[in-house]
Parts: structure tokens; sequence; C-alpha cells
């Protein structure tokens, strides 16, 4: 099976951006979280990422059993 990155619908905080990306990687969802804050803070640009990921980032379709 293929992985893939979606957005999430259980935790999520604003829109599952970066419960996605943890998601995704393994990891847990506060270090993306606070790794988003910091690149924010200094980069200045987070936002704008957050934005851009939240409208290319799909959401995870619902699956019927």
């Amino acid at each position: 099976m293929k992985k893939r990155l979606y957005k999430i619908e259980h935790g999520k905080k604003l829109d599952g951006v970066c419960g996605g990306i943890a998601e995704y990687f393994d990891i847990d969802p506060t270090l993306v979280r606070l790794a988003w804050v910091l690149f924010t803070a200094f980069a200045g640009s987070g936002i704008i990422a957050y934005i851009v990921a939240a409208i290319i980032i799909p959401r995870k379709p619902d699956v019927i059993v």
C-alpha cells in the first residue's frame, strides 16, 4: 500500500495539516506543531506555508468496510 499525505479529522487544531504531517512521518503531532511555530517566528513564512498546505493537501477519504 502506498503511503499518502492527508489532513486528519481526529485531533486537529486548525485544519489538520500538522497532524497529517505527523501521521505521515509517524511522529508526535506536538513536535510538528512546535516546529511550525518556531518556523513562523523565525522565518516568518510559516503562516503562508500552512495556508498553502491546507489548500493543497487533501482530506483522508472515508473508508466504508
